[in-house]
């Protein structure tokens, strides 16, 4: 089961995910984030990873589908919080790392 706590602040989208990230919940990011992100053409998304339980290979290309939507408009992502054993995953997919929410936010300076 995967949880979304989404909040836009400042222009950015914050999403905390909170449970198992899989092939079985990773439509949530697909079928519902991505659309939202091009639709209001969010151009900053700040994934935090604190409470992700889990995650398998079909829950990165779901990340991966939102940081395609997102440099659709134009923007920047990055992910935080991430617990030590999927660091290694998240770097060999290019995805951008900050300590928290409140770094994201300074590095964005939006």
């Amino acid at each position: 089961m995967l949880k979304m706590d989404m909040e836009y602040n400042h222009g950015i989208l914050f999403v905390r995910l909170d449970g198992i990230l899989n092939r079985s919940t990773s439509y949530k990011l697909n079928n519902y984030l991505v659309p939202v992100i091009l639709k209001h053409k969010i151009k900053y998304l700040v994934y935090n990873c604190f409470l992700l339980e889990s995650i398998d290979e079909c829950g990165m290309n779901a990340i991966l589908n939102t940081k395609c939507a997102i440099k659709t408009n134009k923007g920047k992502m990055y992910v935080c919080e991430i617990a030590n054993e999927y660091e290694k995953q998240f770097k060999k997919a290019g995805l951008k790392e900050t300590s928290s929410e409140l770094t994201a936010l300074n590095l964005l300076k939006i």
